[in-house]
């Protein structure tokens, strides 16, 4: 009986200074070589100063800038701390209010465009984080933000064009835009 209780608890030990320590630390040391940008957070940053990162969206309101998908995050938008989806099935009232209120915002900022809205503009994402929006969500809102900045629509065109990021290995996935730096991108123009 004492061999089998110190057998098993040196195989605790064992595995846990295997698992709980040499792991995480030969995982966190690899990645700091190889990928570091990637392993602290793809922080971008602007003068200096931390505004984001490129792995989780942020809520912008303001009309010159493009507006990513639906966060379902709780109590704040795009809350890292509670990445969730919003669980809502696509029959419940709930989710149709808020697909329904996000129409209205969207259609009351923009009362001339007629254009079918893009279904990741009224919808938020299984983590509620994703800081992409799709080629025609970012289409959908050219003229708006090209109005709010005062300028025109085929500069602002040019910069989402320059701002978006083709398909994974030429095959894998849509093209996406990310928001956050295609709105750093308009910040940048003169």
């Amino acid at each position: 009986m004492t061999t089998i209780i110190r057998n098993s608890l040196m195989s605790l030990f064992l595995l846990t200074l295997l698992t709980g320590i040499i792991y995480p630390l030969a995982v966190t040391g690899v990645a700091q070589v190889l990928f570091p940008h990637q392993a602290n957070g793809s922080i971008i940053t602007k003068n200096g100063k931390a505004v984001g990162s490129k792995l989780i969206g942020q809520q912008f309101e303001d009309s010159k800038y493009f507006w990513g998908r639906l966060s379902a995050t709780t109590p704040y938008p795009y809350n890292g701390g509670s990445s969730t989806g919003s669980n809502l099935g696509p029959n419940n009232p709930d989710l149709m209010k808020a697909v329904q209120a996000r129409i209205d915002a969207l259609r009351a900022a923009e009362p001339g465009n007629q254009v079918r809205i893009p279904v990741d503009l009224v919808t938020a994402s299984g983590s509620g984080l994703d800081p992409h929006i799709s080629l025609a969500a970012a289409e959908y809102q050219i003229h708006r933000v090209a109005k709010a900045r005062g300028l025109e629509d085929a500069r602002i065109r040019d910069i989402v064009a320059k701002n978006t990021k083709g398909r994974w290995l030429g095959v894998i996935g849509e093209p996406v835009v990310n928001v956050l730096e295609l709105n750093l991108a308009l910040d940048d123009q003169k």
